[in-house]
């Protein structure tokens, strides 16, 4: 990023590199699947199909220091694990079998002053993985199916420490209801912590590259295609922050479902539609009258150093997770004190909205923040141009190259021309999240 020249970037690029294997660690028996460090760099985890997660002193020497084997829980296998800002404790994510082989998750906390085993959450889908909001509270998922397609997904804030400490401290809050259309379902939960955006690590300085660069197209830089030419790709606008169904004149959303429903049974709706296209209308029409507005403008904030982001990938269309869902976490939310289960609701707020969602026109593979929290890194695999999606279960095909997008938080635009570099070969029933991780001078 900060290459003045070629020879300068060839430099930084021979130096600096990682290339000479120092250790090997085999004492996982199977696939590994996570490594996390923690924030001092001193230790760091590892997730593995062997169902444990083993905690490694990071010196020249690299040792051993603890291994917890999950299988006892009913775990199949572990798959994510985060340190808490201060590394005192350490969450670990894993894939859990319930009752009738029904495949949900679950998150553990471990202490690591003493490796003991502090509480078990449950985590549904298994792909929310989970994450740390602050030192002792962490977010985990739930999802309870409304239709055959129609879901809602539960963000709950729970408290590293199971034990009731007083009776005015709950162990668990609700903290997002949000309504799932057309199969999808919410994964991949972090959180962006805006405060850091001023810290002098920031990872890249765009104002220049933007200056420099036309802003009305966004092109691929391939790194590793056959083909010498590459089509410049049109940068995706920006959906609106909340996704709003055209209103007729006045009609609210209860007299529009009974206008359906009117037409439906006289036979006035041609062509008739499917049962997931009538689930769908039937959804969409009911969220929108039932859903809890935005609080407040992402971009206009001017109190940046408190607030939090919970991002996530969502979708509208299909189950592949096509979307990026932006949250903002209120002061009051960052804590499991107060009412229990986000309150009373009134009935036209049982959902909350998004407060921000960027569509990526494809299947997300992986994310990741920058150092500083300024940046999101998203890979992705495209949908071709023009596609059209009527099944949602049956999503399009998606590209074999693997596209690299950087989005700027603080303006919530795309500001880096994608990199294109990995090939996958999976198709998109069976695509599934890769990880990665950014460094302030690399992405791996």
């Amino acid at each position: 990023p900060a290459a003045v020249s070629w020879y300068d970037e060839f430099q930084r690029l021979y130096d600096t590199i990682p290339c000479v294997e120092v250790q090997a660690l085999k004492e996982h028996s199977d696939q590994v699947l996570h490594l996390s460090f923690s924030h001092s760099g001193c230790l760091f985890a590892s997730c593995s199909k062997d169902c444990t997660v083993k905690i490694w002193s990071n010196e020249l020497d690299i040792s051993l220091q603890h291994s917890s084997n999950m299988r006892p829980y009913n775990w199949s296998y572990t798959q994510f694990s985060q340190f808490n800002s201060d590394d005192s404790l350490l969450l670990v994510s894993g894939v859990f079998v319930g009752p009738h082989n029904s495949s949900s998750g679950e998150i553990a906390v471990i202490s690591m002053e003493n490796f003991t085993l502090l509480s078990r959450v449950r985590n549904k889908p298994y792909d929310v993985f989970g994450c740390w909001l602050n030192e002792t509270n962490l977010i985990s998922g739930n999802l309870h199916r409304m239709g055959r397609i129609t879901s809602c997904s539960v963000l709950w804030l729970n408290n590293a420490f199971q034990g009731i400490e007083s009776e005015n401290v709950n162990v668990v809050k609700r903290l997002f209801k949000i309504q799932n259309l057309n199969a999808s379902t919410i994964r991949t939960v972090m959180v962006a912590d805006c405060s850091r955006y001023d810290s002098p690590d920031l990872l890249l300085d765009y104002e220049e590259q933007l200056a420099a660069s036309s802003t009305s197209s966004c092109p691929v830089f391939d790194l590793g295609s056959d083909s010498e030419e590459e089509e410049a790709k049109p940068k995706q606008t920006p959906e609106p922050a909340v996704q709003e169904l055209p209103a007729e004149r006045g009609v609210t959303a209860e007299d529009g479902l009974q206008q359906l429903f009117d037409d439906i049974m006289e036979g006035r709706v041609k062509p008739a539609m499917t049962e997931t296209e009538l689930e769908t209308k039937v959804a969409e029409l009911f969220v929108r009258n039932r859903t809890k507005p935005p609080e407040l403008n992402l971009l206009s904030t001017d109190s940046n150093s408190k607030t939090k982001y919970l991002i996530f990938t969502t979708g509208c269309l299909t189950y592949s997770p096509h979307q990026i869902g932006i949250k903002r976490i209120l002061p009051h939310q960052m804590t499991t004190a107060g009412p229990v289960l986000g309150e009373e609701r009134r009935s036209d707020e049982f959902f909350d909205s998004l407060d921000h969602v960027i569509d990526i026109h494809g299947h997300i593979i992986g994310m990741g923040l920058s150092p500083d929290h300024r940046y999101l890194y998203v890979n992705s695999r495209a949908w071709p141009r023009d596609c059209v999606i009527s099944d949602p279960m049956q999503p399009p095909p998606i590209a074999e190259e693997i596209d690299l997008h950087v989005f700027d938080l603080k303006t919530m635009k795309e500001v880096k021309r994608a990199l294109r570099a990995h090939r996958a070969y999976t198709p998109n029933e069976e695509c599934f999240f890769i990880f990665l991780d950014v460094s302030r001078d690399f992405v791996a």
